[in-house]
């Protein structure tokens, strides 16, 4: 662009029409607020009981090898240690994450959310 080219730009500071550039930061600003939620949106939600699932693996067996297992059986899983589980609410995968140690009892850190559409 050459140093005497002027190009016309709306001004923000103003208030006008629809055409003003103030129009553009207000409609920017509303989506803004429409978009703020807090917990207290879900609070109707809040009692609804719901069924969380941290699968450390799976296997496949055998009914036979089923009834052939005791106290301290190993049963090999399809998962490495240190690979993430997978964390389902009502049957359906809803996350990832690393299995913790919290006192005396085993818990579940989420490291990644999954999107709808996305396991």
């Amino acid at each position: 662009m050459a140093p005497n080219d002027e190009v016309d730009l709306p001004d923000l500071g103003t208030e006008g029409g629809p055409e003003s550039g103030s129009a553009l930061l207000r409609s920017d600003l509303a989506s803004e607020n429409e978009t703020k939620r807090s917990a207290h949106d879900l609070e109707a939600v809040f009692d609804v009981p719901v069924t969380v699932s941290a699968v450390l693996g799976k296997s496949g067996m055998e009914v036979s090898q089923l009834l052939k297992l005791s106290k301290g059986t190993i049963v090999e899983l399809d998962r490495k240690v240190g690979e993430a589980i997978d964390i389902y609410v009502n049957n359906r995968l809803v996350a990832r994450g690393e299995v913790v140690l919290v006192e005396d009892r085993l818990g579940v850190t989420m490291t990644e959310i999954i999107k709808a559409g996305q396991s």
